[in-house]
């Protein structure tokens, strides 16, 4: 991972803020420094594997978190304008916190469930690329996700060594939401790290409109 030193001073205070706050709310069970740049940051931007980012310019961060991947999106690529999306009110007072004190313009965080953020039109295909890290199984994350990408955007999911058999079972869910299975990209962070594996989906058509459905019910049924 390239950084320059203003961008190296920002993920040093990241990592500040994220260890401090760790001690007051459950941010990351991984605190040791070396391996937060390996696996939460170096992590997040992978993305540049499978995306040309600085050809993206409007990114949603679906369950984000503490900011996994966004943050350090907004950090690697300055001239994107981010939205964090979380449902925990704690989480997105730490993300406000370090906003403001890494003062990153153009990044928003929202607290809220997908099910419903994304039957809001200010949000509703919105964007040019969702990411999502760590949070479901793809079928859900398909449905909660794909409908904030407007069509001709991108839907980015991380994920690990289980992945082939997640996008078999999602295959019902990316047609129904208006996606297409566009590129798989399989890595490791380092020689010895686990498999990592981005899953790229293209948004061809409109989420229909009963889609997603209420919170909860994505996880609990998944579309398959």
């Amino acid at each position: 991972m390239n950084t320059n030193e203003t961008q190296k001073e920002l993920f040093n205070r990241y990592y500040d803020l994220l260890i401090d706050w760790n001690e007051r709310i459950n941010l990351t069970a991984i605190t040791d420094k070396d391996a937060v740049w390996l696996k939460h940051f170096k992590d997040s931007v992978s993305i540049s594997n499978i995306i040309d980012m600085n050809k993206v310019d409007s990114v949603i961060d679906v369950g984000t978190g503490a900011g996994f991947p966004g943050i350090p999106l907004k950090i690697m690529y300055p001239h994107i304008n981010l939205t964090l999306l979380d449902s925990l009110d704690k989480r997105v007072k730490f993300l406000n916190t370090v906003i403001d004190e890494l003062e990153l313009n153009n990044v928003y965080a929202i607290h809220g469930r997908a099910e419903d953020i994304a039957q809001d039109n200010s949000y509703r295909e919105r964007f040019d690329l969702c990411v999502s890290r760590a949070v479901a199984s793809l079928p859900v994350l398909t449905e909660l996700c794909v409908p904030f990408v407007k069509v001709g955007g991108c839907f980015v999911s991380y994920k690990s060594e289980k992945a082939k058999e997640e996008i078999i079972e999602a295959g019902k869910a990316i047609s129904i939401l208006g996606a297409s299975l566009s590129d798989v990209k399989e890595f490791n962070l380092s020689d010895d790290d686990n498999l990592r594996v981005l899953i790229k989906l293209n948004k061809i058509n409109s989420t229909p409109k009963n889609y997603p459905r209420r919170a909860g019910i994505p996880g609990k049924k998944p579309i398959k």
